[in-house]
């Protein structure tokens, strides 16, 4: 009984000094003009908390602007391929680091994964979309690997990075690697 008594004094307690504040909040928020700032009535871990939060939510614009930029060479990997071809590439999980870093709401799901007829290949769809404060953008993409292929992962895996790039690539992530051959 004295337990719950002293439990119940010290929330009484507590109570009663969020109501103070509240009503110290209450009095300099009614002494303001209208037109100030709701910064001056932050406390400090909701002004660090707005800073933090700031930049997540963004226009479409603003958010694919960033995607465009070139990718710095560092994170650029090359693959041979046995026609002695090389080809560049940024792994998916650099492609999901930038995405994101630039577009920190985007979502991603694979729409299809199908195998085909021989067995010999898998293809998978892949869809990314980015929610912006102004609209919500998406695209889509293929990517196919050899179910004999002897590198890492299983084809699917490797199905589904690849289809996952090129969608990201559709918002112009990586999208000067395209066009360096053609120059």
């Amino acid at each position: 009984m004295a337990f719950s008594s002293l439990r119940s004094t010290s929330s009484s307690s507590v109570l009663n000094k969020l109501r103070l504040c509240q009503r110290s909040i209450s009095a300099k928020a009614s002494s303001y003009p209208k037109d100030k700032d709701r910064e001056r009535l932050m406390f400090d871990s909701e002004r660090e908390t707005a800073d933090l939060t700031s930049g997540i939510s963004r226009p479409l614009s603003d958010i694919l602007t960033e995607l465009n930029k070139k990718v710095p060479d560092s994170l650029i990997k090359f693959r041979h391929e046995p026609n002695g071809f090389s080809i560049k590439y940024i792994p998916w999980h650099i492609v999901n680091r930038i995405m994101n870093l630039h577009a920190p709401e985007w979502s991603g799901e694979v729409r299809s994964i199908t195998y085909s007829s021989d067995g010999k290949s898998v293809s998978v769809v892949y869809r990314v979309t980015i929610y912006g404060t102004d609209a919500e953008i998406y695209r889509e993409s293929t990517g196919t690997a050899s179910v004999d292929d002897p590198g890492y992962g299983d084809p699917v895996q490797k199905a589904e990075g690849m289809a996952f790039r090129r969608a990201c690539a559709r918002f112009g992530l990586g999208l000067h690697l395209y066009h360096e051959d053609m120059s």
